[in-house]
């Protein structure tokens, strides 16, 4: 096999959810496609890098050119609920579940130390900021996976929110446990929609 195949098949393997056969199979389906298709295929991977950037409030996914979010901006969305994410995924997954009309603040992942993800990899400080910040007590929705990392993560928010002295100025929600045996993202809508809707006051 050639060493550029060989090499492409390789860097497909990488992808998460990929098997060698799958692997395989993508490489020959490139091999196969015409010039431009895949000039087109390669400016896009370049661009996910060079043209997207996040938005300064909630840190979700925007053009470069943009500051914020057209979330952030929209001012008939309810600012004084925020849904703490683990991922751009999650807040799609949500978006889709309901007609909900609340802010959102992705943290980009959870605490977990076995995958080298600390404290300060994370978007903890704007998320403080934003409640400093408000005129009015938020409701700090946490629209976590029911896992390990999540529950650190739980841990700390609250923990930091009671050392900030920022308590008296949020309500802490999280979804409620008919979400127990599933991730956000794989979720069906009826049953995410039931576990924000049927959400828990925590603090």
């Amino acid at each position: 096999m050639p060493e550029a195949l060989k090499n492409l098949i390789n860097s497909i393997s990488y992808l998460p959810w990929i098997w060698e056969k799958s692997a395989n199979k993508l490489a020959f389906f490139l091999l196969n496609s015409n010039s431009n298709y895949l000039e087109s295929f390669s400016q896009s991977l370049l661009n996910i890098k060079d043209k997207i950037s996040q938005c300064k409030t909630c840190h979700s996914l925007i053009d470069l050119w943009q500051e914020e979010c057209n979330i952030c901006l929209n001012h008939s969305r309810n600012h004084n609920i925020i849904a703490v994410i683990e991922e751009y995924l999650d807040m799609q997954t949500i978006e889709q579940a309901w007609n909900f009309d609340w802010v959102y603040h992705i943290l980009w992942w959870a605490i977990s130390p076995i995958n080298w993800t600390f404290v300060s990899d994370l978007n903890f400080n704007t998320l403080f900021e934003r409640i400093n910040n408000s005129e009015e007590k938020v409701e700090i929705l946490l629209a976590t996976n029911p896992n390990i990392e999540w529950e650190a993560t739980t841990s700390y928010i609250i923990e930091m929110i009671e050392e900030k002295k920022l308590k008296h100025k949020t309500i802490i929600t999280r979804l409620s446990r008919g979400l127990s045996s599933w991730y956000i993202e794989y979720a069906d809508n009826i049953t995410l929609a039931n576990a924000i809707k049927e959400r828990k006051i925590i603090s």
